[in-house]
């Protein structure tokens, strides 16, 4: 019985992400009317979840922390392709896609999918276990690339309004790449053992998996269903996001709306792969899901749109507002007491979801 379980999850979870590419191609560049938005959401729900199991299935093979990177680069590669097709379409009206996309992600991760795999894994285990010096350090990377990248340009006086000059955005892209492929070369070669689960003093591993890892040929061909379902979900998302900028506009809500539907969007693999280890008790997995889908975020998106902006007509604002900084702040200032402890209770976890509705509240009602 169990085994028929298994082969059907399998079968579903590589036929929808195929027929979601398919559906993709068909409706490419259309107006959607109502039904045909219907349908295409619940491709993108399918492909989320096939994403999802995919995404396990290469993390059981080649073991943490590369299978949390290989979820977190994948979604942000492609997520990045959305934003500037989305700036490419949208002229001066998207001047802030970027950069409210990539402060939704920010504050979806570090405090949306921190919080809520923080309190699931206290709640289940009383306390949620983690390691602080790989923790710190994603902490400490994804801090000094939102800081760099979306709070100088509110002060500088070289661009206009809320702009890099161009001297600046090369900085900025630069230092974005720089950060983040030291953090990848710390993660997975000089410090691997830091985003590894705790090992207590007794000498267990906490949050280990004992089951069985799949084959290779059973991973790559997950590996490219991944691929095929997150090029769907990005895709459909681009799809049906005339009919989120309608809704949007039809309820009366400002703009930056968009930018976080968007991110919310993309980030539910990332979401459901946190919280689905935070539940295995894998509290460290889930950390490294979101801190470092967090630097992707920041640190492949701000060197495309530099990139872009070369061939973009538009301008492109990057510096956030008064109350964005706050909410930065205060999610930097709550990580970093989370993190020194290596240990969280529940109170720790709705911190941050406090600061996550915060956020959505400040969104819907400036």
């Amino acid at each position: 019985m169990i085994a028929r379980i298994r082969s059907t999850a399998q079968h579903w979870t590589r036929a929808v992400p195929v027929l979601a590419v398919v559906l993709l191609i068909l409706v490419w560049g259309r107006s959607l009317p109502g039904p045909l938005v219907g349908l295409v959401t619940l491709f993108l729900a399918g492909s989320v979840l096939a994403a999802v199991h995919h995404a396990e299935v290469i993390a059981h093979r080649v073991g943490e922390p590369f299978g949390s990177l290989v979820l977190a680069v994948a979604v942000t590669i492609i997520e990045v392709a959305l934003i500037v097709t989305l700036m490419a379409d949208g002229g001066d009206k998207s001047a802030a896609l970027a950069r409210d996309t990539v402060f939704a992600a920010v504050m979806i991760t570090c405090n949306g999918i921190v919080g809520l795999c923080l309190l699931v894994g206290a709640l289940r285990r009383r306390v949620a276990i983690f390691n602080p010096e790989g923790t710190g350090a994603a902490l400490a990377t994804v801090s000094t690339l939102a800081g760099l990248s979306l709070v100088l340009p509110s002060f500088t006086t070289s661009g206009t309004g809320a702009q890099f000059s161009t001297p600046q955005l090369v900085f900025a892209a630069l230092a974005s790449l720089v950060l983040y492929g030291l953090f990848v070369t710390t993660q997975t070669v000089r410090h691997r053992d830091y985003f590894l689960a705790p090992v207590t003093q007794a000498g267990d591993v906490l949050d280990s998996d004992h089951a069985e890892p799949p084959s290779k040929r059973t991973a790559l061909i997950s590996l490219g269903h991944l691929a095929l379902a997150l090029i769907a979900v990005v895709g459909l998302a681009k799809a049906v996001s005339p009919a989120i900028e309608s809704g949007v506009a039809a309820a009366g809500l400002p703009s930056s709306v968009v930018g976080v539907v968007i991110a919310l969007l993309v980030l539910l693999p990332e979401t459901i792969a946190a919280v689905r280890a935070a539940r295995r008790g894998r509290i460290q997995t889930s950390l490294n899901l979101g801190l470092g889908s967090a630097m992707a975020s920041i640190g492949l998106t701000i060197p495309a749109v530099a990139a872009a902006s070369v061939w973009l007509a538009g301008p492109l604002e990057l510096g956030l507002g008064p109350t964005h900084m706050v909410l930065l702040a205060l999610t930097v200032a709550a990580g970093t007491l989370t993190v020194i402890p290596g240990r969280a209770t529940p109170l720790q976890g709705g911190v941050h979801l406090t600061l996550f509705v915060g956020y959505i509240v400040l969104a819907l009602s400036p």
